[in-house]
């Protein structure tokens, strides 16, 4: 399977290519609408994989982080933008009150108490002390980070949806678990009441049985009070909003079913996996990058800046009257400040900049550590689950065999209704145990790929 981490950031790469040539013009914001859907529920039942993929479209956290993708390839062209020439035009048009212009003794020339003039300039900037290639691996940085951190929040959404949706395929396993007891539990309920017609059984059979019955519902109704709240939190999570009007029948369906993934899986394998591949540390090693480049901008300010220009300018005469005559002309030239002294603010600023540094690589081996500690825990809480998940396999088998052989023995007349009770309390306590130990093993793979860094193969699921 493609892996999914990696599908709404591709979406995004013709934008990242062109971030350099044109700045990102951000689309007007939509109407909110207060009582009406903004998609259209699904038509069919949905599976992990469209689920993951509804999601990556319509997921409002992937889509706020694609909106912070677009803004971090803005930044992108701003840090770039050192390296290109500038062109800058400029125009004014003055009047001047007749009294504010001096004359020149004897009254034989006049100043114009008009004036205007009109410029283009490029200039290029051919030395910055290190900020102009220091500009360019930023932006590269820059630009890197932000997909990455984007994939983080898909990586997050992914995990998010895996885990609702798993919750709904559990709640809707225990509705039929319990459904299924409650049917066992009629019957019993049924044959106890022909029993004491035929006056071979007490009453206190038949209450029994009733209780019995009666204890069961609330468990049948926790069910699907689960399958309800499940479905609107993945509803949520897809996109959707859930009309104001329903209540029960949420426009919902899964098709996939809880499953056990037999792929093995080491320790060692995980923790390498995860130090390789999860964003999150791959995110503070780009920062750690841009704090060294901070550093060479900040030492940049106390060196010789420099720039080479060429412009064209018209302006009106300052001795003729006549608006109309003007002088026209180029110039080429160059120009450089330098810094000398500034109160030791570059020094201060180029300390802080170290200082930053320093603390972006202490947070690299802190997230290291992080995460080794996250997939230890997942990895223990996985081995749990898969031995869960292995001691269940025959007894769902046996409380079976073994409610059938105390309905025998009660049918011969040397059984109890207890037993059969009891039975039936074992049938129903294995068959929801399973359901549970395949949720929480399914639960734990995806953590335990989310702590690696690595999306579950969703196929047949």
């Amino acid at each position: 399977m493609k892996n999914l981490l990696l599908l709404s950031s591709l979406l995004l790469v013709p934008t990242l290519a062109s971030a350099a040539d044109k700045p990102v013009v951000p689309l007007a914001p939509a109407p909110h609408p207060a009582n009406t859907n903004t998609v259209s529920w699904p038509s069919t039942a949905l599976s992990l994989r469209d689920a993951v993929e509804v999601a990556l479209r319509q997921n409002s956290e992937v889509q706020k982080s694609k909106a912070d993708l677009e803004a971090a390839f803005g930044v992108v062209v701003q840090t770039r933008a050192i390296q290109y020439p500038t062109v800058r035009a400029t125009g004014f048009h003055t009047l001047t009150d007749q009294a504010a212009i001096e004359q020149v003794a004897g009254g034989f020339f006049r100043a114009p108490d008009q004036a205007w003039q009109l410029r283009v300039q490029v200039t290029q900037s051919i030395y910055e002390g290190g900020r102009i290639d220091s500009a360019k691996r930023t932006a590269e940085l820059t630009r890197d980070q932000a997909l990455l951190q984007h994939q983080t929040i898909i990586a997050d959404t992914v995990l998010a949806v895996r885990l609702n949706y798993d919750d709904a395929l559990l709640a809707t396993q225990q509705i039929v678990v319990q459904e299924a007891s409650l049917e066992l539990l009629k019957k019993e309920l049924q044959d106890n009441q022909r029993r004491f017609e035929a006056g071979t059984v007490p009453r206190f059979n038949v209450l029994r049985a009733e209780v019995e019955l009666a204890n069961a519902r609330p468990r049948l109704i926790r069910a699907r009070n689960a399958l309800r709240i499940a479905k609107n939190n993945l509803a949520n999570l897809l996109g959707y909003n859930v009309p104001r009007t329903v209540v029960e029948d949420i426009p919902l369906q899964l098709s996939g079913q809880l499953a056990a993934d037999p792929t093995p899986l080491e320790l060692p394998v995980a923790l390498a996996k995860a130090l390789e591949q999860r964003t999150e540390l791959a995110v503070l090693h780009k920062a750690e990058r841009l704090r060294k480049e901070a550093i060479i901008t900040a030492e940049a300010a106390g060196k010789p800046s420099a720039q080479i220009y060429a412009g064209l300018s018209s302006r009106s005469s300052r001795f003729s009257q006549h608006l109309t005559r003007d002088f026209s002309g180029w110039d080429i030239g160059w120009q450089a400040s330098w810094n000398i002294f500034d109160g030791w603010l570059i020094k201060g600023r180029v300390a802080e900049a170290n200082a930053r540094h320093r603390r972006a690589s202490e947070e690299i081996e802190e997230i290291a550590r992080r995460i080794e500690v996250d997939v230890r825990t997942a990895y223990s809480n996985f081995i749990e689950a898969q031995e869960v998940l292995e001691s269940q396999k025959k007894v769902q088998e046996q409380a079976e065999e073994a409610l059938r052989l105390a309905n025998a023995r009660t049918e011969a007349g040397t059984g109890t209704q207890l037993d059969v009770l009891n039975a039936q309390t074992a049938l129903t306590v294995a068959r929801s145990t399973q359901v549970e130990a395949l949720h929480a093993y399914s639960v734990a793979r995806a953590r335990l790929d989310r702590a690696m860094g690595t999306t579950l193969s969703v196929d047949g699921k």
